[in-house]
């Protein structure tokens, strides 16, 4: 058990809600616990005591609070950092704190580019209290790995230390349908059966409307039930689409897709559902659930930000502050879960813990710390800006820190 635990919850709690207009939030006390040497089993068994602490702070005036702070900051004093190591400022963080989201595709082991990446979601949400969910995206059954949740769900518990909860797409699927027939009724969305060629070169590259998309909303509801029926429509014979705009100069934001017909057999889900909603669906829908207020994703994705923005316009709620992350390339590693896995099938590897590996698992293996991760993160900070570098000098960085 650490010494004077309870002192050192009174102080973090005090420390959080002196820099929050006095308010506390529990998870703000709980994480740097887990620096101090909290072992997650302990973590049933502490909450109790950290929620009455908390209770305890928030009935505290601000001046009692920065008054009974001065008496106990020495307990953490340890854990200041020099202030340009700390974290940028988000902007329009809420007093409640902020939401964060670290969003993994079930296709394999997560590895080094995940942590990079990721782990600065966490940092925010460890910095100002809210909530840090994992959002596994299993909405496509051609490339979901069964063995990977519980991969996915081990690597996080090691690397960030303060999930609120795991989401599992697949198991909300007639969520994004309400979304999706809620679209429908708007207006926004409607059943499309041309043929994916035909789309393009017929309306897309001519910027020209599909006619389906002016059938009357009648119609699209009897389509978009076609759609759900297994004596429906066959797989690749009808995509849902949003209605965007036929001549936005961009043509990735052309009536994009939301959602597909897939028969193949999912790992968690069977063959119970046939209509798949792709991302920009199944995004959307669940950043508006989940209350996102900030969103940390890289470069990769400014098309599919654009497009999730059109859809929470249409539902009238606040599209996320969204930071768009450089990425750090590696000259000599090839990170790819599809290039990874084909070498395991050969042969080349023993498996995804293989120690010759960049994955999570490979270096928990290796006696890794999740910390080095958190200081590489908060020493790079906010950078829409690519770096180039070898392995060699990323994983001397991380046993320097993991060492430290």
């Amino acid at each position: 058990m650490i010494e004077n635990i309870e002192k050192k919850m009174l102080a973090y709690a005090l420390k959080n809600a002196v820099e929050h207009e006095g308010k506390c939030q529990s998870g703000a006390v709980l994480n740097p616990l887990f620096h101090e040497g909290l072992d997650k089993a302990e973590v049933k068994n502490i909450m109790p005591k950290i929620n009455e602490v908390v209770k305890k702070v928030n009935s505290m005036s601000l001046d009692e609070q920065k008054k009974e702070l001065e008496e106990t900051e020495k307990l953490i004093s340890h854990r200041k950092v020099r202030a340009e190591d700390e974290l940028p400022e988000l902007p329009d963080v809420p007093k409640t704190g902020v939401v964060m989201r670290f969003a993994p595709a079930p296709s394999g082991a997560l590895h080094v580019g995940h942590a990079i990446s990721n782990v600065i979601s966490s940092l925010y949400v460890e910095k100002y209290g809210g909530k840090f969910y994992v959002r596994i995206e299993d909405t496509n059954p051609e490339k979901t790995d069964k063995n990977a949740y519980q991969t996915i769900k081990e690597d996080c518990d090691w690397l960030f230390g303060n999930v609120t909860e795991y989401i599992i797409q697949s198991e909300r699927l007639e969520l994004y349908y309400s979304y999706a027939k809620k679209l429908i009724e708007k207006n926004a969305a409607y059943v499309c059966t041309c043929s994916q060629e035909d789309f393009k070169l017929k309306y897309a590259d001519k910027m020209q409307n599909c006619p389906c998309r002016d059938l009357d909303n009648k119609e699209q509801e009897k389509r978009w039930q076609k759609m759900l029926d297994k004596k429906g429509y066959a797989e690749g014979e009808a995509v849902l689409r949003f209605k965007s705009n036929m001549q936005h100069k961009n043509p990735a934001m052309r009536d994009f897709p939301l959602a597909r017909i897939s028969l193949k057999e999912h790992p968690k889900q069977g063959t119970k559902y046939r209509v798949w909603p792709l991302m920009n669906l199944s995004v959307s829908v669940d950043d508006m659930e989940l209350g996102m207020t900030h969103v940390i994703r890289g470069k990769d994705h400014h098309d599919n930000a654009e497009r999730q923005k059109m859809i929470f316009e249409i539902f009238n709620k606040p599209y996320p502050w969204t930071f768009f992350m450089g990425r750090i390339k590696f000259s000599d590693l090839k990170l790819g879960k599809r290039h990874i896995k084909a070498a395991i099938e050969s042969g080349e590897f023993s498996g995804w813990e293989d120690e010759k590996l960049p994955t999570l698992v490979s270096l928990r293996k290796r006696g890794f710390n999740p910390i080095a991760f958190k200081k590489f993160s908060i020493q790079r900070g906010l950078t829409s800006v690519d770096k180039v570098m070898d392995s060699k000098e990323f994983f001397a960085i991380l046993e320097r820190f993991s060492k430290e």
